[in-house]
């Protein structure tokens, strides 16, 4: 059927009077007939900064400078004195004001400026860390601040690197981010000895990247790593026992053991245990019953095990000394030099494994920053590189079949022969019915034959 160009412009006419949406109708002049078709238009999404609608505001980006103020950060924007202190008032139980940091970012969202009014205020963003932010709500007649959190994405990601020189180093020029391997040598702060690490030891770690706004910002779960050193290979298997996650070899031993391998991280050994050493000050021959750990002043010091403070104080040549009877009763670990002690660290502090408890310092008879190391078992020193260490409890029996499962899992995936959808994506304990655990045991293996 044709139709003329009268016809046609006075449907367009029609349309355009009514306001509609021209492939939302059909216009048939032929037979004098006019039919319309529901059809759902989508609105364009609303973009949102910090949960604010953008397109309404005139926004604009800072850094707080040294010496900045909350007054002259606000009055930068025309707000009075007043109103900031009503700011800091309505503040006071969400944010302090007196917390702003110089160098951090915040974004002001003005009021766009017409013909009847000025540009106001209407939000101010602080970023008080990578992820969480304090928006100042001036937009109505009252104030309001709150707090919100930015979206964290996370990509799960597999890396193999080889040691050249530290695990430090070997971190860095693999693309990782060094608390990767702090956590990391946390994990096996029981198992290896990182201060024995040779070039050609190695590792595999599967583990969450943490992105905000396409910014790396760190890591999440350690999903599982194998390290392997002088010729041993040592798993870590992530797995809930008794409420809490912890790690654990390919045969379900936990890697914590009742002491760590060394109470700080990141130094070098700079003199062992001997009973004829040459002092270095007093130029004499005598023992040195303990190790020498040579780190910079001011490098934390943790206690090895859980225990009781039996000694703090002054020591002579020993410097700033602490020592801990441990829950055993029949070991003692003493640390020297210190610079400092950790705040409430007193004679009779209830400590735990890995808790900070002083700094590495050069007090006493010492020639630079050191901490001297000691341990003695029923009053008898012994040298710190060779006790043997106990691990705790294994895997209970009611927990193998499960904890299997997510070991051969998590040993496929490192070495890159597990599929995504049998992937361990979470650590809540694994349900133990016999069913589903062969269903996914028979999948693995067939997974494996490929």
């Amino acid at each position: 059927m044709k139709k003329s160009g009268k016809i046609i412009s006075a449907c367009a006419a029609v349309l355009l009077v009514a306001g509609g949406v021209a492939t939302g109708l059909k216009c048939c002049c032929g037979s004098g007939e006019r039919t319309s078709e529901e059809e759902l238009v989508q609105e364009p999404p609303v973009e949102r900064l910090y949960g604010i609608e953008k397109e309404k505001y005139d926004i604009s980006e800072y850094r707080i400078e040294n010496g900045e103020t909350a007054g002259a950060i606000f009055g930068r924007f025309g707000v009075g004195a007043a109103t900031v202190d009503r700011i800091d008032r309505r503040a006071d139980s969400v944010f302090s004001l007196r917390k702003l940091k110089a160098g951090n970012k915040y974004t002001a969202f003005l009021t766009p400026q017409d013909s009847l009014s000025e540009a106001r205020l209407a939000y101010l963003v602080y970023e008080a860390t990578q992820t969480e932010y304090v928006v100042f709500d001036l937009n109505g007649d009252s104030v309001d601040v709150y707090k919100g959190a930015k979206e964290i994405e996370t990509r799960r990601e597999k890396k193999t690197a080889t040691i050249r020189s530290s695990l430090w180093n070997c971190m860095i020029e693999n693309g990782m981010k060094p608390a990767l391997a702090m956590e990391l040598s946390d994990i096996y702060a029981w198992s290896i000895d990182f201060f024995g690490l040779q070039e050609g030891d190695n590792f595999t770690v599967v583990y969450d990247r943490q992105f905000v706004d396409s910014t790396e910002i760190g890591h999440g779960t350690i999903w599982g790593a194998r390290f392997e050193q002088g010729g041993k290979t040592y798993y870590a298997i992530p797995f809930v026992q008794d409420g809490k996650v912890s790690y654990w070899d390919e045969q379900g031993n936990s890697l914590r053991k009742n002491l760590l391998k060394a109470p700080l991280k990141y130094s070098r050994i700079s003199s062992r245990f001997s009973n004829g050493r040459m002092h270095p000050i007093l130029r004499i021959r005598r023992p040195h019953h303990g190790v020498d750990y040579a780190a910079p002043a001011g490098t934390p010091v943790v206690a090895v095990g859980d225990g009781v403070v039996i000694a703090k104080g002054y020591a002579g040549g020993g410097g700033n000394t602490l020592k801990i009877k441990h829950n055993s009763g029949s070991l003692v670990s003493g640390y020297l030099h210190l610079k400092g002690f950790a705040k409430g660290i007193q004679k009779g502090s209830r400590v735990k494994q890995g808790e900070l408890i002083g700094y590495v310092g050069s007090t006493g008879l010492s020639t630079g920053p050191h901490l001297d190391f000691r341990l003695w078992r029923n009053g008898t020193p012994i040298d710190p590189l060779k006790v043997p260490t106990e691990p705790a409890e294994p895997i209970r029996e009611a927990n193998r079949t499960a904890f299997e499962t997510v070991r051969d899992r998590i040993k496929a995936e490192l070495e890159g022969t597990l599929p995504d959808s049998l992937k361990i994506t979470s650590l809540d304990p694994i349900p133990a019915d016999s069913a589903t655990l062969a269903a996914a045991d028979s999948t693995l293996t067939q997974t494996e034959k490929k």
